[in-house]
């Protein structure tokens, strides 16, 4: 399914309106906990003006952008990991996501009631991170508890799994870089929820942004029933006014690419010029295994230009006959921005 972001926060703070609006689905919104029992999956599109540039160039038919895919998961409430509102089985479903947008509210609305009473932006994210602490702990205990009477082999984890849990005890939740890769490499199948990567987002009306939120970073202020209506005009209409008015959808779908370590390439094969995505670091293969399975079981080579030598040029023919068009094997890294067509047999 790939890499997955996972919006999560307290019922009532918009976070169905940020997935409408996002993925233009139409995910049920109410005035009341756990509209969203199944969570809703989406794709979004990740802006990069690079694939208009490429358009002037190739003169494709069809333009595909690259997206990342958002989960809406039901409202979590204090004492969750307790069982309380879906308990279980909202904890379930974040621990596959790979990447946590935690949505808060800061707008002021009488028509729609905050579950704990009050607007308190802070005081919400931190009802979240004790919740999804909480359920680490109690997980990683009981692994703790079979790993102490297992074999050797199954052992091998325990050290690391005690490291996390003490930390979360300690009130201090490690993040991925406080661990070594041969640790991570070890929690991985774990898929603790604070170590997730996280965005947070805060939901404001015409308010401004609390000083107190400051020290949580990476952080994106939108408003999500602005934008839930930007996206319900026209697409003419839409693109004037995101551009006048600047997008806060536009900041989190590259917030999150970001965060979850992602790059882009380029294909320009035949009628259709598209963007593709890869963690940073994967190589030729890997990229061409994005493409097709078959390019990467039959990967030969790759013929790559990086966008911002091909935007100085009139067509990819003209950067062959300037020799500009090298070819990479099996280990060449993939740049952000390498425009690439692989050879291949099967």
């Amino acid at each position: 399914m790939g890499l997955i972001c996972g919006i999560v926060g307290l019922p009532n703070v918009g976070k169905s309106t940020l997935f409408n609006a996002l993925t233009q689905a139409n995910a049920a919104i109410a005035n009341y906990p756990f509209t969203t029992i199944d969570p809703n999956v989406g794709a979004v599109e990740v802006p990069d003006e690079r694939l208009q540039a490429l358009a002037k160039i190739i003169k494709p038919k069809k333009l595909t952008p690259a997206t990342i895919k958002f989960l809406d998961i039901a409202g979590l409430v204090k004492n969750a990991h307790k069982g309380e509102g879906l308990g279980n089985q909202f904890l379930s479903h974040i621990r596959e996501v790979d990447l946590i947008v935690e949505v808060v509210r800061l707008f002021e609305d009488s028509n729609v009631v905050h579950v704990s009473g009050s607007v308190d932006p802070v005081r919400d994210i931190e009802v979240i991170s004790l919740e999804l602490g909480y359920a680490d702990m109690g997980y990683l205990t009981s692994q703790a508890e079979k790993k102490r009477k297992a074999g050797a082999e199954e052992k091998k984890d325990l050290a690391v799994i005690e490291k996390v849990r003490d930390a979360i005890n300690a009130g201090k939740p490690l993040k991925k870089d406080d661990l070594s890769h041969a640790e991570l490499e070890l929690m991985l199948p774990h898929s603790i929820l604070t170590l997730k990567p996280v965005v947070y987002v805060v939901n404001a009306g015409e308010e401004k942004i609390p000083q107190e939120l400051s020290g949580y970073s990476p952080l994106v202020s939108l408003n999500s029933k602005l934008e839930m209506e930007i996206a319900e005009l026209p697409e003419e209409e839409r693109k004037e006014f995101r551009s006048e008015e600047g997008c806060g959808l536009a900041r989190l779908a590259k917030t999150c690419y970001e965060l979850l370590n992602l790059i882009t390439f380029f294909t320009v094969k035949g009628e259709e010029t598209r963007a593709w995505t890869i963690t940073k670091g994967a190589k030729s293969p890997q990229a061409a295994g994005k493409v097709h399975s078959d390019m990467e079981k039959g990967f030969i080579c790759a013929e790559v230009i990086h966008f911002s030598e091909l935007i100085k040029l009139s067509s990819i023919h003209e950067a062959r006959e300037k020799g500009l068009i090298r070819t990479e094997g099996r280990d060449y890294i993939l740049q952000d921005g390498d425009v690439v067509q692989f050879r291949f047999n099967v």
